[in-house]
């Protein structure tokens, strides 16, 4: 076992990732209540070997957190900026990679929504590569990676088909979280 796994087991967690390690991918992640989640996810994919980049809003990459968060995968999201800009990068992005993998939480917040965000689906869709379903679950610290969902091109369908998925799982504040429909 590995560094990553030895903290997260040290804090009770436990990891179950069963998908496959697939060459370009979305990661969904969800619940996203707290900070936390980012740490456990990242030692959770770290702890079976694995990397992925991942999304997080631009006014986090200032000195010196902008260099470390790059240098782990990270990649700004101007929040204010609306548009295709980054659906469409991210779409190149993958298309030009010879291995991706990027965690998206579609909430794209820590506060409650019923209006999760399309885009990962826009880019799965567009640069045809599927997602993996990660959950991180306080009741029962475990973290898991185990289904693969090849989205449709159905946006609402198959947003209907993840929250469905994540309906039964809970974050470190439940309050802040739900897969209800808008």
């Amino acid at each position: 076992m590995n560094l990553a796994g030895l903290i997260l087991r040290a804090f009770g967690w436990k990891v179950q990732v069963d998908a496959p390690d697939l060459a370009k991918c979305i990661i969904c992640v969800a619940p996203h209540t707290s900070n936390w989640d980012f740490i456990l996810g990242k030692l959770a994919y770290a702890s079976v070997g694995r990397t992925a980049g991942f999304l997080m809003k631009d006014t986090w990459f200032f000195f010196p957190l902008g260099p470390i968060f790059k240098a782990i995968g990270g990649i700004p999201v101007a929040r204010k900026k609306k548009g295709g800009g980054l659906v469409d990068s991210l779409i190149a992005k993958f298309r030009s990679a010879g291995k991706l993998s990027i965690a998206i939480t579609p909430e794209g917040t820590r506060s409650r929504t019923a209006r999760w965000h399309t885009g990962f689906l826009q880019v799965a869709v567009g640069a045809d590569v599927p997602c993996l379903l990660g959950v991180i679950d306080y009741p029962s610290k475990t973290i898991t990676v185990n289904d693969v969902f090849i989205p449709t091109g159905d946006i609402a369908a198959d947003m209907r088909t993840i929250k469905n998925f994540y309906r039964p799982f809970r974050g470190k504040y439940p309050d802040k979280f739900t897969a209800e429909d808008e």
